[in-house]
């Protein structure tokens, strides 16, 4: 079991206050994504709910019994870092093996934890090897199978392939995804990649200095944002927004449409703009428009087929029904 429960839970650093009075339940077997801006908050409420970091005020469950004064090592959790933090004279083996051995376990039961998670992680051919001799994401895998034989209640990773490049972050998203499948266990994994929110998460939780902005499924933040951080944090490109005038139409203090809900046209739409920049990214082109009447860039998505030049004239029609609206306040209006 690994239903995780945290109520009213604060941090101060001093007299600053990083988590505001925070709420949140995250169920057995939830593949849940604390994602936010640089310094919102997430790494620290991963923390405490590690015990790495002591509560202010608040408590935190784990399986209903409060672990708010309970050591990090008593929690049964297991995490795993940005930096694989492995030990560079012993195998891989022992490297997995490094918390069973602290907790005393017969080395029968030793080997077949190790073996099994070797076998998940598809590392049986390196046991015998050294971290130096292995790839970034084969490392990564070995500081993963180190919390897997602990067998823990709940992981938690903490933004675990910011060291790896891109191709390798890709594979990793889609083996630590198969992982969660396999294993069925609570995981809860930090990240400002939105990319790797939308693409593994079960549950999407979105920060903004300390504070939840919005709990959801990846489609819930995507097709109904709270509010316009939540819309401009998630989706990729970013969600374009226009104010003044045109939005008033609509009734609303600003008005936001996604890349790929704009239609284009080279003889008639809504809006005429002049082609800036081209992004050709193979399957799908980007192109960043500047409207005639001034304002901020729009982008939008097309066919990786279509050919557009510099300074081209384009016209712009977002299809109506996928138009979000926001009021002064920034929340979006229903």
């Amino acid at each position: 079991m690994g239903r995780i429960v945290l109520d009213k839970v604060t941090k101060r650093f001093g007299s600053v206050e990083v988590i505001p009075p925070l709420d949140l339940t995250i169920e057995d077997g939830e593949f849940t994504v604390f994602v936010g801006p640089s310094g919102c908050g997430k790494s620290t409420l991963l923390r405490l709910i590690a015990g790495l970091e002591d509560l202010s005020s608040g408590k935190i469950e784990i399986d209903g019994s409060d672990v708010s004064a309970v050591p990090p090592a008593k929690r049964g959790l297991a995490m795993v870092f940005q930096s694989y933090a492995l030990y560079p004279h012993m195998s891989v083996r022992k490297n997995i093996a490094f918390p069973l051995r602290m907790a005393k376990l017969d080395q029968a039961e030793i080997d077949r934890r190790v073996s099994n998670a070797a076998q998940v992680l598809n590392l049986t051919d390196y046991l015998d090897r050294r971290p130096g001799q292995l790839s970034g994401g084969q490392r990564q895998r070995v500081a993963i199978g180190r919390a897997i034989v602990r067998e823990p209640s709940a992981f938690l990773f903490d933004e675990p392939l910011s060291n790896l490049d891109a191709a390798l972050r890709v594979g990793m998203r889609l083996e630590i995804s198969e992982l969660h499948k396999r294993l069925e266990t609570t995981m809860i994994y930090v990240t400002h990649d939105q990319v790797e929110a939308m693409t593994m998460a079960d549950k999407i939780v979105v920060l903004r200095a300390g504070n939840i902005e919005q709990v959801g499924s990846p489609l819930d933040l995507y097709n109904q944002p709270r509010n316009r951080f939540v819309a401009g944090f998630i989706g990729s490109p970013r969600m374009n927004f226009l104010e003044g005038a045109v939005a008033a139409k609509h009734g609303a203090h600003a008005i936001g449409f996604r890349p790929e809900h704009l239609g284009l046209s080279l003889t008639e739409g809504e809006w005429k703009g002049k082609v800036g920049v081209a992004e050709h990214l193979g399957s799908d082109t980007f192109l960043h428009v500047h409207p005639e009447n001034g304002g901020e860039t729009i982008t939008v998505r097309v066919d990786g087929e279509f050919s557009a030049r510099h300074g081209d004239i384009v016209y712009l029609t977002p299809i109506a029904d996928k138009i979000h609206r926001f009021a002064a306040d920034g929340l979006r209006i229903q």
